[in-house]
């Protein structure tokens, strides 16, 4: 009787360990399993955006200039990536922060980022700086690539700072290629600008690079490095508010401009201003109706609800939040999203409802 009873005993422990195996593998793919799937959707892991969390390992920290530095992450499998694409890091915090890759993109086997430190920022950059070490794991998203480069019969750059991290692939790639660019760097001192051997160094044939530090020079001239530009000159701008605000009021006709922002052109969180209407936000795949009072982000209503859903930035510009919308009209505030995707998304964080009533996919 006890070897019938012993075998009953090892079966059924196996089928609860494959179960449980299963269940895990099965939570893994859909942070928001098991409510029930709708038709493409964006929120949680989906095939429309590069949100899956894998977990890397720091094989190498660099200063590559004063108050920067790199990290290397390395693990299988990456998905490949283009100039001008970033990485949600995922602190230790919790916090998550993008941060451009700078590395080569056939380095298959490891993203490189680079980071400045901000003392008075809102902490991202300090966690970076005094606990990422080397030997360490971190998980990361992505990557995705919202400032893509191009096809343009020219290119002009306009960098300030760390802004050049999402811009020293594209200058790799098109110094191979034998692409007509220029670039016009600017940062507090030379001492202070990332990867300015390596920049000049690309730059040597024809003058295509002018670095002006501020301790030496004052502010960069952005209207006369934009100045008489050729018709269809694709323009690259990303660092401080005011060298973008600068680009953006000297773009010849003819020439498209292209932002990259690490931070929002306003200060505070749209979402939050005066005149703001309340509303209510059906979560329709987890069946709950949340209100969103006037002052309220549609984010934190719903993280009281949900806590698990993802954001950064929360004032429209990184897209960690972004998620699709069912029914209602938006009230978009963003800076971030395409013609396109503002047909039937919002970032939660800062857009709100034309209405009184809005579905997510959630």
């Amino acid at each position: 009787m006890a070897l019938p009873r012993l075998r009953t005993v090892v079966l059924v422990s196996g089928a609860a360990l494959l179960t449980r195996r299963a269940l895990k593998r099965r939570i893994a793919r859909s942070p928001l399993w098991p409510l029930p799937a709708l038709p493409e959707p964006i929120s949680g892991h989906s095939k429309r955006r590069a949100t899956a969390v894998r977990k890397l390992l720091i094989t190498g920290r660099t200063e590559v200039a004063e108050g920067v530095v790199q990290l290397r992450l390395e693990g299988p499998g990456l998905p490949p990536w283009s100039p001008g694409a970033h990485l949600d890091l995922v602190l230790p915090s919790g916090l998550v922060r993008q941060y451009s890759l700078c590395g080569a993109p056939e380095d298959t086997g490891a993203y490189t980022v680079a980071t400045r430190l901000v003392a008075d920022g809102r902490g991202g950059s300090r966690e970076v700086h005094e606990q990422l070490q080397e030997g360490l794991e971190v998980e990361v998203r992505g990557p995705r690539n919202r400032f893509p480069l191009t096809e343009a019969p020219g290119y002009v750059f306009v960098v300030g700072g760390i802004g050049i991290t999402p811009v020293l692939p594209m200058l790799r790639a098109l110094a191979a290629s034998g692409a007509e660019w220029r670039l016009l760097y600017g940062g507090r001192s030379r001492a202070s600008m990332p990867f300015l051997e390596e920049i000049e160094k690309l730059g040597a044939d024809g003058d295509r690079v002018t670095v002006v530090a501020q301790d030496e020079a004052g502010h960069p001239d952005v209207a006369g490095a934009l100045a008489d530009l050729s018709p269809g000159t694709a323009v690259y701008c990303c660092g401080p508010e005011p060298l973008m605000a600068a680009a953006t009021a000297a773009l010849p006709g003819g020439c498209t401009l292209h932002l990259e922002r690490f931070s929002a052109a306003t200060g505070g969180a749209a979402g939050t201003e005066a005149g703001s209407e309340a509303f209510e936000v059906e979560l329709r795949r987890s069946g709950r109706t949340v209100p969103v009072a006037a002052g309220q982000s549609v984010l934190a209503a719903v993280r009281a609800e949900l806590p698990h859903v993802s954001y950064s930035c929360e004032q429209g510009f990184c897209g960690t939040c972004q998620q699709r919308v069912l029914e209602g009209e938006i009230d978009h505030r963003d800076e971030l999203l395409t013609e396109d995707e503002r047909g039937d998304s919002m970032l939660i964080c800062v857009s709100r409802c034309r209405g009184g009533r809005l579905v997510l996919d959630l």
